[in-house]
């Protein structure tokens, strides 16, 4: 996650390493659906699904456009009728990969709802 939000020179740090490790292992994996991809002995990737509601897809950025994000979004949402997510707008990439996935923006915020502070779009993938 960390290595990933990194990528972005337009993303604030808000948090701590140590904040960032609370959030994953004491609020993430105990209450939503977690899905990792492992390459040998190193985590590259995961996506956190809570209901039908995708909240967090992070890919290490050595790993992107191999398939990876692909495949954890269609394992973790398969047999959902809707997949809701919030995506920054500045985020070109992720905007790409959820609209090549069938997502479309449905609302478009200001960043008032997000901790960030940064404008956001809600996709939704209707199957």
């Amino acid at each position: 996650m960390r290595a990933s939000l990194n990528a972005f020179a337009w993303m604030p740090v808000l948090h701590t390493p140590e904040e960032d490790l609370f959030f994953i292992r004491d609020i993430l994996l105990p209450c939503q659906q977690v899905t990792v991809a492992v390459a040998g002995e190193r985590i590259v990737g995961f996506i956190a699904v809570n209901g039908d509601w995708v909240d967090q897809l992070y890919l290490d950025p050595a790993w992107t456009g191999q398939a990876i994000g692909s495949r954890l979004l269609a394992q973790a949402t398969a047999g959902l009728p809707q997949v809701k997510l919030h995506c920054f707008q500045a985020n070109g990439g992720a905007r790409r990969f959820y609209e090549r996935h069938g997502f479309r923006a449905e609302a478009f915020g200001d960043g008032s709802t997000n901790e960030e502070g940064l404008p956001d779009i809600l996709y939704v993938l209707r199957r």
